[in-house]
């Protein structure tokens, strides 16, 4: 008999193991793979380890509050890396904007690369997500998901009026931001949680702030850095990791969390954290639930590449983006031309390459599994191709690791979407499901597919608010959140 087990090594797992063992509850956390980090996790290639997850970490004050409850401090565990120039934006006409970890230089970039209305569009914009984030982050993100009464009570429908709930996100960049290039800048921050811009809610605008405003960091040994501080404060707080094995079943009797079984062992318990996409909790620990629409999901790669100059993330746009949004969410098939990310992790990160080469990790939007015909080859080539007509890599580079969303599928489930759940409605974020499960008493969810999204800082928010609940239903703290 244990106090709590945890499924799952992502980062919501990670985070509500450390604060719920922290407060003096025993856990033991069961993930299915052989080491920790989830969907933030790293591969060896030919000697040298490399991220193939998340490579922004914006927000680190949602870990610092983790590691502060274990009495550690974020900056000791941690070495983070402001990065200046942080991104290179590469349109094909030959334009070359930089963005730095600081507003002030982004906004003078802007200035001197697009123009002096261009940096007034984007002040006065990143105002109005300024705004936009304070609400979502006090009224949402930072709080259990809210009630029908709490959703409609005077003030919170101030609020929401403020974070047009009606408008797309789309439709608020092009109202306030006149030059295409920026608003394609603008655009992108909706495939951060993997929505279609053109009608994700005006609410997802608060991205901007987050990492032009408020700045992106590198984490100094790569994001498996950040991970392997948690796990290291965990076990400093007495969490038991069992990796390599996978939960089977969740056991329940009226109503009511009894225990986990795996291959050959079981454990009681009457509380379970669970740290997998919704789907797979319900749907193969437990009897199946209804699912929402999936967000998009994508094609990732490792290049060991001959090394150059390069910054931290490098962002190669199409001529038309306008039907990379399309492709994938009307005609559910991978971009004819996509736009590609690479995170080059020797800068970014601080990680050490090869002798003379350095690993590049690649990303290009696709559609979830089943939102069309399988993947072929054409989104690797055609990935490929952008790569060396931007000469980011050379004929003789080679391409060492490759993931397709059906390779996410097999190990996530979700259908292999990145980001949970779709995001393309005005109310999706209050649809999303709750850290604390009303059907089962005592099972609680802290993933990017729970309240309140995917994404390293939500991700940690999740953890944070089933931990919260956990210790709230033991009478182990007072109010909720």
């Amino acid at each position: 008999m244990t106090d709590v087990v945890v499924i799952g090594a992502g980062i919501g797992g990670l985070s509500a193991a450390v604060l719920l063992a922290a407060r003096g509850l025993s856990v033991e956390l069961f993930e299915a793979a052989d080491g920790p980090g989830g969907k933030a996790g790293v591969v060896v290639l030919e000697g040298v380890e490399v991220d193939t997850g998340p490579s922004v970490l914006t927000l680190p004050d949602a870990f610092a509050g983790i590691f502060q409850a274990a009495g550690a401090l974020l900056e000791e565990e941690v070495q983070l890396r402001a990065l200046s120039p942080a991104f290179d934006y590469r349109w094909p006409d030959g334009t070359r904007l930089a963005i730095h970890h600081h507003l002030e230089q982004s906004c003078a970039s802007i200035g001197q690369t697009l123009g002096a209305e261009a940096e007034e569009d984007l002040r006065k914009f990143l105002l109005r997500a300024r705004e936009i984030w304070e609400i979502s982050r006090r009224r949402f993100i930072e709080r259990p998901l809210p009630g029908l009464g709490e959703m409609f009570s005077f003030q919170a429908l101030l609020e929401l009026f403020r974070i047009a709930p009606l408008r797309s996100m789309r439709g608020l960049i092009h109202q306030q931001v006149r030059d295409p290039k920026l608003r394609m800048l603008l655009e992108r921050y909706a495939t951060y949680n993997g929505s279609d811009v053109r009608v994700a809610p005006a609410a997802l605008a608060c991205i901007a702030e987050v990492e032009l405003g408020l700045g992106g960091y590198g984490v100094q040994g790569g994001i498996a850095a950040l991970v392997r501080a948690l796990v290291r404060v965990g076990e400093r707080v007495g969490v038991r990791y069992h990796y390599g094995r996978p939960v089977q079943r969740i056991d329940t009797s009226g109503g009511c969390i009894t225990g986990v079984q795996w291959e050959g062992g079981s454990l009681r318990c009457d509380t379970i954290v669970a740290n997998a996409d919704v789907s797979k909790v319900f749907g193969e620990l437990l009897p199946a639930a209804p699912q929402r629409p999936p967000s998009m999901s994508g094609w990732t790669g490792v290049y060991r590449a001959r090394r150059r100059e390069r910054v931290g993330h490098t962002i190669l746009f199409p001529t038309n983006y306008e039907a990379e949004f399309a492709d994938i969410f009307d005609r559910h098939c991978s971009p004819t031309e996509p736009t590609v990310y690479i995170c080059a992790q020797e800068p970014c990160h601080g990680r050490s390459g090869w002798s003379e080469e350095e690993p590049l990790f690649v990303m290009a939007n696709a559609p979830a599994v089943g939102e069309g015909p399988p993947e072929g080859e054409e989104l690797r080539e055609r990935v490929q191709q952008r790569l060396l007509a931007g000469r980011i890599i050379e004929g003789t580079d080679r391409l060492l690791w490759q993931r397709w969303p059906r390779d996410l599928e097999a190990r996530f489930g979700g259908r292999g979407a990145i980001y949970g759940a779709s995001s393309n409605s005005p109310f999706a974020a209050f649809l999303r499901p709750a850290n604390r499960v009303s059907s089962y008493r005592g099972l609680y969810l802290a993933s990017g597919s729970a309240h309140p999204g995917g994404g390293l800082p939500l991700c940690a928010w999740s953890g944070r608010l089933a931990a919260a609940a956990v210790l709230e239903d033991r009478g182990l703290q007072r109010g909720r959140g």
